[in-house]
């Protein structure tokens, strides 16, 4: 039984850290439907008319024993509608946020559109799941069902409509979404709770963000204490106009103090040689991402010439501000390391564009609102098209000189960057 408090953190549970769960199939073979099995309400709206589905239905629930966990309800492959091509484009973006993805079919239907799905999936080595749909309409569904099987698919039977089967294929259905389920869901890495002992301490130097809503701190901020707090770690947050006193006053030094990417250079100036300093960018960087390819990135910048082209990438879609950390103080600081003018280029939310080949870096935000998988992806891409990339605290403590400092609790990513930027000079 699931207590209020449980109810109240799984409702509150930010979408980037729950698993994402993508529904495909070609039209009218039973998504929205199955979907609103899953929620056990009706979220999407479903009609015998083909392109019902005009746009991805996210659907945030509980699915125990995975924790929270969105669905994603997408257009039918096979859209021939007016409106067919963009809906599709829509379907292969939540394909790329997807963790697992169950693949619609109805009994005896496989054929190029599921196979090239499939053969997709494998390529992003994306897991998945073929569910037989309206197994009930079809004698010879378990038949299918097998030759999946037998063709190295996992599969289940299902009937959207018939309520009385709901709970038994609901427990087949975990019972596979944990066999295959990736191994961060199960066993999630952590933030900062490895880089300080049980009883040990971290100080995080944490400037009000004008951003964030009043009274609260922004969400990276929070998590880091969180993690800490699960680790059996505590934490001192201080602003930087205090941090120096603060540290004066500890008996002990802490295990490790982590800034936001803006205060960096005080942050470092104010902390003992001997103990490890960092920033939140770069703990989600490793959370999020592969830090060791990301601080390899930043050794690129060395490289950088007046008039190249950068990609500045933002998960998030906030209104900016004036004097915007993305949009405004980065692209200023790389033309100053650069001696002249850039070609800055800035995509915010899911934006994320096809011709990444055209640029000489790309600069990723933290993450904080992107699945590890998702972030995963796009380093994936921009390593497929041969372009360096790195995110927005890496790039900072660069191009202020503090980044070997920054990297001192991650000997893996700074011996990685190290070892890049001779190449690069």
């Amino acid at each position: 039984m699931i207590s209020l408090g449980n109810r109240v953190i799984m409702q509150t549970t930010p979408k980037s850290l729950r698993l994402h769960i993508g529904i495909f199939g070609r039209t009218n073979v039973g998504k929205s439907s199955f979907l609103n099995m899953l929620a056990g309400q009706d979220v999407a709206i479903t009609s015998p008319v083909a392109g019902t589905t005009t746009d991805v239905v996210e659907k945030p629930t509980e699915l125990l024993p995975l924790g929270p966990v969105v669905f994603l309800d997408t257009a039918g492959l096979l859209d021939v509608s007016l409106l067919g091509e963009k809906r599709l484009e829509r379907t292969r973006r939540a394909l790329d946020r997807s963790d697992v993805a169950l693949v619609l079919a109805e009994p005896g239907v496989w054929e190029e559109a599921e196979q090239a799905l499939v053969k997709e999936l494998k390529e992003k080595k994306k897991p998945f799941i073929v569910i037989v749909n309206k197994s009930d309409l079809s004698p010879s569904a378990k038949e299918f069902s097998e030759t999946l099987k037998s063709a190295g698919a996992q599969t289940l039977l299902c009937s959207s409509i018939i309520k009385d089967g709901r709970e038994a294929f609901m427990n087949d259905l975990k019972r596979l979404l944990i066999q295959i389920c990736p191994e961060d869901f199960l066993r999630p890495p952590a933030l900062i709770g490895d880089l300080v002992p049980s009883g040990g301490l971290a100080v995080l130097v944490v400037p009000i963000d004008l951003q964030a809503p009043k009274g609260r701190l922004i969400l990276p901020q929070v998590q880091t204490i969180r993690d800490a707090l699960d680790n059996d770690a505590a934490t001192l947050v201080v602003k930087e106009r205090e941090y120096a006193h603060a540290l004066q006053n500890l008996k002990n030094p802490p295990a490790v103090v982590v800034c936001d990417s803006q205060v960096i250079m005080k942050v470092v100036a104010d902390t003992p040689k001997d103990v490890k300093c960092t920033t939140f960018s770069i703990l989600f960087a490793r959370f999020k991402g592969d830090l060791v390819e990301l601080a390899q990135g930043a050794a690129h910048i060395d490289a950088l010439k007046p008039h190249d082209k950068v990609l500045i990438a933002e998960s998030c879609s906030h209104h900016a501000a004036e004097d915007d950390i993305g949009r405004v103080k980065i692209p200023r600081w790389l033309k100053q390391y650069v001696g002249g003018d850039l070609k800055v280029d800035h995509f915010a939310g899911r934006d994320y564009p096809a011709n990444l080949k055209d640029y000489k870096l790309i600069i990723h935000c933290g993450s904080c609102m992107l699945t590890r998988g998702e972030m995963l992806f796009r380093i994936h891409q921009a390593r497929e098209k041969g372009v360096p990339i790195t995110n927005y605290g890496v790039a900072i403590a660069f191009v202020q000189g503090v980044l070997p400092r920054a990297l001192s609790p991650f000997p893996a990513a700074l011996s990685a960057f190290e070892k890049e930027r001779l190449l690069c000079r």
